[in-house]
């Protein structure tokens, strides 16, 4: 199944979207604790709601996985509220281009409540931003499409970070 843009798209874009639909994970190899480990870092940290030691820690997890993954590093940088308009909040970004290093901005807190954003979610938004820079710098597609493979590929990250053992039941 693919999104409904996937139309309005030229014959060009559709093949890249196809390409990146067609990957669903990212294989981070043997020996996942030290990532677990930085994992869980991240979340102790976000608790701590010390945007310096959360970006610290987000930069260490980002570097230990382009390096386990060979492709070049990407700035990380945590940021204080959410920006919005509108009823919408922006949760992350990742820019590269104009001669300058491929950033990573994520926000900790939400912009109605200026409350710490939940591990799970504030973990999923920086994997989410990791994948467009991998999409460009592992599986070199031009365009960084939102697919199903797309987020497919964010899930895969995210388990292996956070083993369905360790990970935390919903609460509603």
């Amino acid at each position: 199944m693919r999104f409904s843009y996937y139309q309005r798209l030229s014959r060009a874009e559709q093949a890249i979207y196809r390409r990146s639909d067609d990957i669903h994970a990212v294989r981070l190899g043997a020996n996942q604790q030290p990532l677990v480990e930085l994992a869980a870092a991240v979340e102790r940290a976000l608790a701590g709601g010390q945007p310096p030691i959360i970006e610290g820690t987000c930069a260490a997890l980002c570097r230990m996985l382009t390096e386990r993954l060979g492709v070049p590093p990407v700035v990380v940088r945590v940021l204080a509220v959410r920006p919005s308009d509108a009823g919408s909040e922006l949760h992350g970004l990742y820019t590269a281009g104009d001669g300058k290093p491929p950033t990573i901005r994520v926000w900790m807190r939400t912009a109605a409540h200026r409350r710490v954003v939940a591990f799970k979610a504030f973990l999923r938004t920086l994997l989410h931003e990791l994948c467009h820079h991998l999409d460009f710098e592992l599986y070199r597609l031009p365009e960084s499409f939102h697919t199903q493979g797309f987020f497919k590929r964010e899930s895969s990250l995210f388990h292996q970070l956070v083993p369905r053992s360790t990970a935390r039941p919903r609460i509603t």
